[in-house]
């Protein structure tokens, strides 16, 4: 586990030797921000800074530069239609918008949409896996594990940035 200070906050990060694990939304004090993290990997070890390229990357995301994430995930351990899903959220270029339809249809499953926002809603690395991307049909915001302020701010600042 790490953390990476960034204009807004503290972002938590877990991590494998086989890529990022997980991400916390930016919190007031590094404390804070490996909360969460250390309540699902207790035995997990603490390392000082997050890995250079992960950590400059967010730092410019949370200061409104277009940033395309280029760290390795971890994702195992996840069911097949969750990494799915996200791989295609993956695929949404900063600044621009999908609806969950779309996503559906990527992953092959037109008319799983209500499974493709339950699949975002549980995941893990959130911004890196920008599912704040994914809005309904209609082009109203739907759910986003942040907030949906949250969700809105993300959303404002990559439409400035982009």
């Amino acid at each position: 586990m790490t953390t990476c200070r960034t204009k807004v906050g503290w972002v938590g990060l877990a991590i494998s030797p086989k890529g990022i694990l997980a991400l916390e939304y930016p919190r007031a004090t590094r404390e804070e921000a490996l909360a969460n993290l250390k309540e699902r990997w207790p035995e997990a070890s603490l390392i000082q800074g997050a890995p250079e390229e992960i950590g400059e990357q967010l730092q410019r995301y949370y200061a409104g530069e277009p940033v395309t994430f280029s760290a390795k995930l971890d994702l195992e351990g996840h069911a097949p239609f969750q990494r799915r899903v996200w791989q295609a959220t993956l695929q949404i270029p900063y600044g621009q918008t999908r609806s969950y339809s779309w996503v559906a249809k990527e992953v092959g499953s037109p008319h799983a949409y209500r499974a493709v926002g339950a699949a975002l809603a549980k995941n893990p690395i959130p911004i890196i896996i920008p599912c704040h991307r994914v809005l309904r049909k209609d082009g109203t915001l739907g759910g986003y594990g942040g907030g949906l302020d949250m969700k809105r701010r993300l959303l404002e600042m990559e439409a400035r940035g982009g």
